[in-house]
Protein backbone atom coordinates (compact mmCIF):
# COMPACT_ATOMS: atom_id res chain seq x y z
CA UNK A 1 0.00 0.00 0.00
CA UNK A 2 1.21 3.43 -1.06
CA UNK A 3 0.61 5.97 1.97
CA UNK A 4 1.43 9.59 0.86
CA UNK A 5 3.84 11.36 3.68
CA UNK A 6 5.50 14.56 4.54
CA UNK A 7 8.77 14.64 6.31
CA UNK A 8 9.62 18.03 7.46
CA UNK A 9 12.23 16.50 9.58
CA UNK A 10 15.85 16.07 8.67
CA UNK A 11 15.48 12.32 8.98
CA UNK A 12 14.80 9.19 6.91
CA UNK A 13 11.64 8.16 6.13
CA UNK A 14 9.90 5.73 8.57
CA UNK A 15 11.07 2.63 7.95
CA UNK A 16 10.62 -1.13 8.95
CA UNK A 17 13.97 -2.43 11.10
CA UNK A 18 13.28 -5.77 9.89
CA UNK A 19 11.56 -7.29 6.61
CA UNK A 20 8.44 -9.50 8.74
CA UNK A 21 8.49 -6.38 11.12
CA UNK A 22 4.65 -5.10 11.69
CA UNK A 23 5.54 -1.85 12.87
CA UNK A 24 7.37 1.01 11.04
CA UNK A 25 10.20 3.00 13.58
CA UNK A 26 8.99 6.33 13.93
CA UNK A 27 12.17 9.26 15.28
CA UNK A 28 11.87 12.16 17.56
CA UNK A 29 12.20 15.65 15.74
CA UNK A 30 13.62 17.92 18.26
CA UNK A 31 15.19 21.31 18.17
CA UNK A 32 17.05 20.20 21.31
CA UNK A 33 17.20 17.06 23.56
CA UNK A 34 14.05 16.49 26.18
CA UNK A 35 14.67 15.09 29.61
CA UNK A 36 11.71 13.17 31.30
CA UNK A 37 12.04 12.97 35.11
CA UNK A 38 10.29 10.39 37.10
CA UNK A 39 6.88 10.13 35.76
CA UNK A 40 6.72 12.72 33.35
CA UNK A 41 4.89 12.97 30.55
CA UNK A 42 5.91 15.33 27.11
CA UNK A 43 4.43 15.80 23.74
CA UNK A 44 7.08 14.69 21.24
CA UNK A 45 7.05 15.90 17.54
CA UNK A 46 8.25 13.66 14.93
CA UNK A 47 7.62 16.06 11.94
CA UNK A 48 5.62 13.71 9.94
CA UNK A 49 2.33 14.32 8.31
CA UNK A 50 0.38 11.40 6.54
CA UNK A 51 -2.46 10.91 4.13
CA UNK A 52 -3.81 7.28 5.13
CA UNK A 53 -6.62 5.91 2.59
CA UNK A 54 -10.06 5.48 3.97
CA UNK A 55 -10.70 2.34 5.87
CA UNK A 56 -7.19 2.64 7.47
CA UNK A 57 -5.82 3.90 10.82
CA UNK A 58 -2.39 3.86 12.37
CA UNK A 59 -1.78 2.93 15.42
CA UNK A 60 1.50 4.55 17.57
CA UNK A 61 2.31 2.10 20.01
CA UNK A 62 5.64 1.81 22.32
CA UNK A 63 9.05 0.62 21.75
CA UNK A 64 9.57 -2.48 23.96
CA UNK A 65 13.50 -1.79 24.05
CA UNK A 66 12.65 1.37 25.84
CA UNK A 67 9.85 0.37 27.71
CA UNK A 68 12.33 -2.45 29.10
CA UNK A 69 16.19 -0.36 29.92
CA UNK A 70 14.48 2.40 30.42
CA UNK A 71 10.94 2.57 31.57
CA UNK A 72 9.78 4.74 28.66
CA UNK A 73 6.05 3.95 27.25
CA UNK A 74 3.17 5.63 25.59
CA UNK A 75 0.11 7.12 27.40
CA UNK A 76 -2.88 6.25 25.31
CA UNK A 77 -1.60 3.60 23.57
CA UNK A 78 -2.41 1.97 20.87
CA UNK A 79 -2.50 5.96 19.78
CA UNK A 80 -4.91 6.08 16.99
CA UNK A 81 -4.76 8.09 13.87
CA UNK A 82 -7.31 8.51 11.84
CA UNK A 83 -7.72 8.79 8.12
CA UNK A 84 -8.99 11.60 8.27
CA UNK A 85 -6.27 13.49 10.82
CA UNK A 86 -3.54 15.70 8.62
CA UNK A 87 -1.70 17.59 11.65
CA UNK A 88 2.07 16.16 12.40
CA UNK A 89 2.47 13.07 13.79
CA UNK A 90 3.35 13.45 17.86
CA UNK A 91 3.85 11.16 20.53
CA UNK A 92 3.09 11.19 24.13
CA UNK A 93 5.73 9.66 26.00
CA UNK A 94 5.75 9.29 30.06
CA UNK A 95 8.57 7.70 32.18
CA UNK A 96 7.55 5.02 34.35
CA UNK A 97 11.29 4.53 35.74
CA UNK A 98 12.90 6.38 38.98
CA UNK A 99 15.76 8.55 36.88
CA UNK A 100 15.45 10.51 33.90
CA UNK A 101 15.53 9.86 30.30
CA UNK A 102 16.45 12.21 27.73
CA UNK A 103 14.88 11.51 24.49
CA UNK A 104 17.38 13.44 21.52
CA UNK A 105 16.78 14.27 17.95
CA UNK A 106 16.55 10.96 15.19
CA UNK A 107 16.11 8.64 18.95
CA UNK A 108 13.35 6.06 16.94
CA UNK A 109 10.31 6.36 20.24
CA UNK A 110 7.54 4.25 18.74
CA UNK A 111 6.34 2.17 16.11
CA UNK A 112 3.70 2.32 13.60
CA UNK A 113 1.26 -0.36 12.64
CA UNK A 114 -0.97 0.88 10.10
CA UNK A 115 -4.16 -1.60 9.66
CA UNK A 116 -7.75 -1.32 8.03
CA UNK A 117 -10.64 -0.80 10.34
CA UNK A 118 -14.21 -1.27 9.44
CA UNK A 119 -17.08 1.12 10.46
CA UNK A 120 -20.11 -0.26 12.05
CA UNK A 121 -23.89 0.14 11.95
CA UNK A 122 -25.70 -0.65 15.12
CA UNK A 123 -28.42 -2.96 15.02
CA UNK A 124 -30.53 -2.22 18.53
CA UNK A 125 -31.96 -5.62 19.80
CA UNK A 126 -33.69 -6.25 22.98
CA UNK A 127 -31.44 -9.24 23.85
CA UNK A 128 -27.94 -10.79 22.88
CA UNK A 129 -27.50 -14.23 21.27
CA UNK A 130 -25.60 -16.75 24.71
CA UNK A 131 -22.34 -17.97 24.73
CA UNK A 132 -20.67 -19.94 26.80
CA UNK A 133 -18.65 -17.23 28.36
CA UNK A 134 -21.33 -15.28 28.60
CA UNK A 135 -20.68 -11.76 30.33
CA UNK A 136 -17.30 -13.71 32.16
CA UNK A 137 -14.70 -10.99 32.05
CA UNK A 138 -11.82 -9.52 34.21
CA UNK A 139 -9.97 -12.86 35.15
CA UNK A 140 -12.48 -15.12 35.06
CA UNK A 141 -11.10 -17.70 33.93
CA UNK A 142 -8.37 -17.87 36.54
CA UNK A 143 -4.52 -16.93 35.87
Amino acid sequence: MKVKIVNTSRHPLPSYATPLSAGIDVRAFLDAPVTLGPLERRLIPTGLYIALPEGYEAQMRPRSGLALKHGITMLNSPGTIDADYRGELKIVLVNLSDTPFTVCDGERIGQMVVARCEHVEWQPVESLDETERGSGGFGHTGI
